[in-house]
């Protein structure tokens, strides 16, 4: 769950009026998939100019063949419950495969290398082909070498489309994430050790969408979806905006059941935000979004108001389509622990998919290498259609935005605040906090559960459970 600004949490504010003209304008390259249309992404090596001065070499990326002098990953568009195809052609000189970020798809579909499938060696490919169940804004990237291929920039959007939502004047999407780079524009060591045993290794070069604070246009006076993706593989955001008003609509993909002004709004790695954005009424007025973490305020993206006024406001906006949704059975839930802890077993162990050659984090007290340590000793057995209960506990004096592949969870009861029971797959466990996740296990087979931040996935904090 993002962590909101409590007054504004509690908030109430669902329009039901009709409205609007919908101008629906992609301002990010954008490609639809189904099965009669299929998406082929090819995972390449290319240069970029990532830091606005200075061209990169070594960028990881994926690169559709319908555009094939795009750097950024196409931002991807489905339809819910419709077929999606996507075929992957693997042209990097190491493995690779595409986890699809928060779908409830079949396991053998989510991209894990030997728990739900193989790797995807240089020169083969491989056929994504499901149909999304919820609608919203997700993402997909690596599940293989994920240090390095996030880093580097195998990060994409894709967003699910539902033709019931309401339209907007404009739509934007904001991939968000950091760069590790020297003064000359190369990369550099993507972690240090101590860091990765704190809160993880910062990049040295802050952007959205592959950009130096970006810039867009907007119709004045307008509604402005706006979709978020915290994709970097260690910060932890603390947004707000300058210059005008904005409600938060949707979050992790799951609609919200109230809408609320946003004040601040602090994701994690993995995490998504969906705004409803009232652009200014006159002409040239720019509104700025802001990452005022952990200090210093640092301007993300622009967005300037252009045209004459079309007068419209947030109060008409009617609510999105809400997900399908499952409620558990919290009576009769089984309980299981999920405590998040140092560890002090030193060492790496082998993992299929690379190690950063430390082990600091522990689940249950297990250090997992990689994505699962056997894939014959899952953390837990769940039942498919039971009822259960993550007791998550962070020992830790660290944020771990925790991440269930496969299904969705939702928030029950915190003991630091008051939270708002939002369906979620991704919760940002604040230092010291318990907090209980509820959920029906409804999709069979091995779902990874892991932290975000790359480096804690990657030493030690890891795990994956079993549904049958």
């Amino acid at each position: 769950m993002i962590r909101m600004n409590r007054r504004n949490v509690l908030k109430a504010g669902l329009g039901i009026a009709a409205y609007g003209t919908g101008l629906g304008a992609a301002i990010v390259s954008s490609r639809t998939a189904n099965a009669a249309n299929e998406i082929e992404l090819e995972a390449v090596n290319a240069k970029a100019l990532l830091d606005g001065q200075h061209l990169t070499d070594g960028v990881m990326t994926y690169r559709s063949l319908g555009e094939p002098d795009a750097l950024m990953p196409p931002t991807l568009r489905a339809k819910r419950g419709e077929a999606f195809s996507a075929k992957l052609m693997n042209r990097l000189n190491e493995p690779t495969t595409i986890h699809w970020h928060g779908l409830r798809i079949e396991n053998r579909m989510d991209g894990v290398p030997f728990l739900t499938q193989p790797y995807v060696y240089t020169g083969d490919s491989f056929d994504y082909r499901f149909a999304a169940p919820d609608a919203g804004t997700f993402w997909y990237h690596p599940h293989c070498n994920t240090l390095t291929q996030m880093g580097r920039g195998m990060t994409g959007m894709l967003i699910v489309e539902d033709p019931k939502d309401p339209q907007f004047d404009a739509e934007i999407a904001l991939n968000l994430r950091d760069w590790r780079l020297g003064a000359k524009g190369e990369f550099i060591e993507q972690f240090k050790p101590r860091d990765a045993a704190r809160n993880g290794t910062f990049g040295t070069v802050r952007g959205a969408n592959w950009q130096v604070q970006p810039a867009y246009e907007a119709p004045s006076g307008g509604i402005l979806r706006l979709r978020l993706v915290a994709s970097d593989v260690t910060r932890i955001y603390q947004l707000r905006l300058e210059g005008a008003d904005a409600e938060v609509i949707a979050i992790d993909g799951q609609p919200v059941p109230n809408r609320f002004r946003l004040e601040t709004a602090v994701i994690g790695p993995g995490q998504r935000l969906d705004l409803a954005l009232r652009m200014p009424d006159v002409e040239g007025s720019v509104v700025s979004l802001l990452d005022t973490r952990p200090s210093t305020a640092k301007t993300v993206a622009t967005f300037q108001a252009i045209g004459q006024s079309l007068k419209h406001r947030l109060e008409e906006l009617p609510p999105l389509s809400a997900n399908p949704w499952q409620e558990p059975d919290l009576k009769n839930a089984e309980q299981i622990p999920l405590i998040l802890s140092a560890t002090a077993e030193g060492g790496a162990k082998e993992s299929f998919c690379g190690s950063l050659g430390y082990t600091f984090w522990a689940i249950n007290r297990v250090p997992w290498p990689g994505d699962s340590a056997d894939p014959t000793a899952p953390l837990a057995e769940l039942k498919l259609g039971k009822s259960y209960i993550f007791n998550l506990e962070n020992l830790t004096p660290h944020i771990h935005p925790i991440h269930l592949h496969g299904m969705n969870f939702q928030v029950v009861a915190s003991n630091m605040r008051q939270v708002p029971r939002l369906i979620t797959d991704t919760y940002l466990a604040m230092p010291d906090e318990k907090v209980q996740l509820s959920l029906v296990a409804d999709n069979p087979g091995d779902w990874v559960l892991h932290c975000h931040i790359i480096e804690h996935q990657k030493s030690g904090m890891t795990s994956y459970v079993r549904v049958t």
